[in-house]
């Protein structure tokens, strides 16, 4: 079943996207994440997508962490579930996120730098709860905010997660990210195909077409930002498309 996840992402505690995942190409959206996740969950998005900038930048994340509580108890009062990434960097700060209501929590830069930790993590809580982001430029997995090359191949990434246990990535093209020039589709169908896993798209979704064509390609789903934010259509138009 194809899953469409309206992107929260958070800085400062407000809604914000940035173009490539620089902070420098910031727009904000909304001072209160809370009505933002109120308005897609109301159009019947069954599942958030949430980031922690300020944590995935190793800043002060405290007024995003309140602001996750708030969009929880949402998501909590329409019976939708929640998943969340950004600055996770230990088992501890991921028993908390789970603790506090998120459905699954998204790994990146643990997941990059101690695999072992996610097959610890897969072990307490089970592949339904961890996923892992595999965010890449050019092929090569990024991590520290994206700011961070590493020498790892997103697809013999993926093989490695799989060979773990891991059952769902998202896998983002830091390019196409907040740019709405259209998924990275044939890059992430095949790291799909070459790994076996279920995966999530995400980056650069500009129209109904990039959700209809993720959909008809086999993936598990679509993370969707600015074209939200823009107006370009809303979670019921998506919702109706992928339908149909």
């Amino acid at each position: 079943m194809f899953t469409l996840y309206p992107a929260i992402d958070l800085r400062q505690g407000q809604v914000v996207r940035l173009a490539q995942g620089d902070p420098r190409r910031q727009t904000v959206y909304d001072a209160d994440p809370a009505a933002t996740a109120r308005r897609w969950l109301d159009q019947g998005a069954r599942w958030l997508h949430v980031v922690n900038l300020d944590g995935a930048f190793g800043q002060d994340d405290a007024a995003n962490r309140q602001a996750l509580g708030a969009i929880l108890r949402e998501a909590a009062l329409h019976g939708a579930a929640v998943q969340f990434g950004g600055g996770l960097r230990s088992l501890e700060a991921v028993a908390q996120a789970l603790e506090m209501g998120v459905r699954r929590v998204v790994l990146g830069t643990l997941a990059a730098r101690q695999p072992e930790v996610v097959a610890e993590a897969l072990r307490r809580w089970g592949p339904a709860r961890v996923a892992v982001g595999i965010d890449a430029r050019d092929g090569r997995v990024q991590v520290g905010g994206w700011a961070e090359a590493t020498d790892l191949d997103a697809v013999a990434f993926a093989q490695q997660l799989a060979a773990l246990g891991l059952q769902t990535v998202i896998f983002t093209d830091i390019r196409r990210d907040g740019l709405q020039t259209g998924l990275a589709l044939e890059a992430t169908v095949a790291l799909q195909r070459a790994s076996g896993l279920e995966v999530i798209a995400s980056g650069g979704v500009a129209s109904l077409d990039d959700l209809r064509a993720a959909q008809r390609a086999g993936l598990a789903g679509a993370i969707v930002g600015r074209a939200l934010y823009e107006g370009v259509f809303d979670v019921e138009a998506a919702l109706r498309a992928l339908q149909a």
